[in-house]
């Protein structure tokens, strides 16, 4: 079975050792399981990767600032599930043209790089609080890293002439090659893992 009936599920490989068991590589056709695993805690787990990253895009618009942008979507992307698909097989095509390789793994490659290991949490002890450093478990990891991607291609795609796949298939690319200067999720990452080793 092919994703979109063009990607094998075959040979796709997570390096990374705590990932591993947090990303679902089930084999679809159409990565669409209708909320069949959101009401049990911890079933998200079960769901499939590429239907994760969908669903990180299905989000209302926050009007929240980030990066100096206003991201707004006026809800036009929020529960439009089958319009996400149809922009993440193409993100995943023109993926394929530049890179010559299998989007899903260039997809767990990105997630891998954009991945933080080290956060902060905030501590209060005898009336003064604090940050300190913690280690980020495997599903905030991989929550944060979609998120991240998803960021990136909405906050590119807004107010611009490419479109939401163009931008979501840049931000793929430029974060499974490690390239920081491109990437706004590698960026968040070094960020992140910054401010938690000054909390140390």
């Amino acid at each position: 079975m092919k994703l979109f009936n063009k990607w094998e599920w075959s040979g796709i490989e997570v390096k990374d050792p705590s990932l591993r068991q947090v990303i679902q590589l089930s084999e679809v056709k159409v990565p669409h399981t209708f909320g069949r695993f959101t009401r049990k805690p911890l079933q998200k787990m079960k769901i499939n990767i590429v239907e994760r990253l969908v669903n990180k895009f299905m989000r209302g618009g926050t009007g929240e600032k980030t990066a100096g942008k206003v991201i707004r979507t006026h809800g036009r992307l929020q529960g439009k599930k089958l319009q996400m698909l149809k922009t993440v097989e193409r993100a995943f095509d023109i993926v394929y043209e530049k890179t010559k390789e299998n989007p899903i793994q260039v997809l767990v490659r990105a997630i891998e790089n954009s991945a933080p290991r080290e956060d902060v949490t905030r501590v209060a002890f005898g009336g003064v609080s604090y940050q300190v450093s913690v280690d980020v478990s495997s599903t905030r990891r991989l929550d944060m890293a979609l998120r991240n991607i998803t960021l990136a291609a909405l906050m590119r795609a807004f107010n611009s002439k490419k479109s939401l796949s163009e931008t979501l298939a840049d931000e793929i690319i430029n974060t499974a090659k490690g390239d920081v200067q491109n990437s706004y999720a590698m960026k968040k990452r070094d960020e992140v893992e910054r401010i938690a080793r000054s909390a140390r």
